[in-house]
């Protein structure tokens, strides 16, 4: 008789996990279903399954470490030809093959749920409370989620008594799957509760208040736990995911913690310097104009922003002032300006003169 390790391929120190690594990888090598027709495959198969059925129990593997044989531990394919082999088949198969016997009766989690919230630039910076309309599946109130008619339980599924699968000969081992009439539950509703209609579960629209803390963005993720929808077999609610959508605002423009405005100055301003009100999220504040601004200045105005969500400070805002052209100016107006025009353009080419002189100066030198 060959060596058990030696046929899976394995150290004599192999832990249980290798073991079953080893174990799924050759049969899915050598499993009948990919060979058939071979013999030496089937049998190949039959050495590796009495080799794992051996190593797999903490017994036998003691007793076959001692005394190098199995004789007397149970051990054999023989052994496992009935449920305790299609145990093993299906605990390292199961996810493989798909057969999951009662696992799929187990809790599961429910579905998580997305509502898209769309507030203002003003609700994102000062936060806001927001009242939702959200629709969902619910456990239903008249049967409690079991899918009877009240007072009329469920009944245990005749096909698989109760067990929620089945077992069926695949070649010559047997394997169990879920079962098809119970869908792996191991009861049947006879008498359906006209609420749900043996769903377990109604269509309801659920009004829930939403806190949108202060200094959320676009894009924003904001998870209510258990908000979602219900779990199957008693397991634990879904959560629902609010995504934060800002409106495009009037004045303003953001980017980050960030907002920026634009506002307009006309030329005396720009060049003698002014006093201007300027809009901000909570108001209006002054901000000063300093003589000779060009067009396109930024100006910051600290701590005028976004707060930063969830720490400490805000952003600032950030004014771009603008030089207005006017269209259309008074016989004065005009009078003045080309009076101006006339001053700044001679002493514009007194410089640009005095320019040429120098660099003809410094040519001839």
């Amino acid at each position: 008789m060959r060596d058990y390790y030696e046929i899976l391929g394995v150290p004599r120190n192999a832990t249980e996990a290798e073991l079953k690594k080893a174990f799924r990888t050759l049969a899915l090598k050598y499993h009948p279903d990919r060979n058939t027709g071979s013999k030496e495959s089937e049998e190949k198969f039959k050495e590796i399954n009495e080799a794992y059925s051996v190593l797999s129990d903490s017994e036998k593997r003691a007793h076959y470490d001692r005394f190098g044989s199995a004789e007397g531990a149970g051990a054999g394919f023989g052994a496992f030809t009935g449920a305790g082999f299609g145990d093993i088949f299906e605990d390292i198969f199961g996810d493989f093959f798909g057969f999951s016997g009662q696992r799929r009766t187990r809790p599961a989690r429910g579905n998580d749920l997305r509502y898209d919230l769309e507030i203002t630039l003003e609700e994102s910076a000062f936060g806001a409370e927001k009242q939702i309309e959200v629709p969902r599946w619910e456990t239903c109130s008249m049967c409690n989620g079991s899918g009877s008619k009240p007072g009329k339980g469920p009944v245990t599924c005749s096909h698989c008594k109760g067990t929620g699968h089945v077992r069926f000969q695949q070649g010559f081992f047997s394997v169990s799957r879920s079962c098809g009439a119970c869908h792996g539950t191991g009861k049947i509703i006879t008498d359906p509760c006209t609420a749900c209609k043996g769903n377990g579960k109604v269509k309801n629209v659920r009004s829930i208040l939403v806190k949108v803390p202060a200094g959320v963005d676009s894009g924003s993720r904001l998870r209510m736990s258990g908000e979602g929808e219900p779990g199957a077999h008693g397991g634990p609610p879904g959560d629902l995911y609010i995504i934060i959508d800002i409106k495009e605002h009037v004045v303003f423009m953001r980017r980050g913690n960030d907002i920026y405005c634009a506002m307009s100055i006309t030329f005396p301003q720009a060049v003698l310097g002014a006093e201007m009100e300027v809009p901000t999220l909570e108001g209006t504040a002054n901000l000063k104009i300093p003589p000779g601004t060009p067009s396109g200045k930024a100006f910051h105005m600290k701590g005028k922003g976004i707060p930063r969500l969830g720490g400490h400070g805000k952003g600032d805002e950030v004014v771009v002032v603008n030089i207005e052209v006017p269209k259309h100016i008074t016989p004065r107006q005009r009078e003045l300006l080309e009076e101006f025009a006339q001053i700044n353009g001679e002493k514009a080419s007194r410089t640009f003169k005095e320019k040429l002189k120098d660099i003809f100066s410094g040519a001839e030198k």
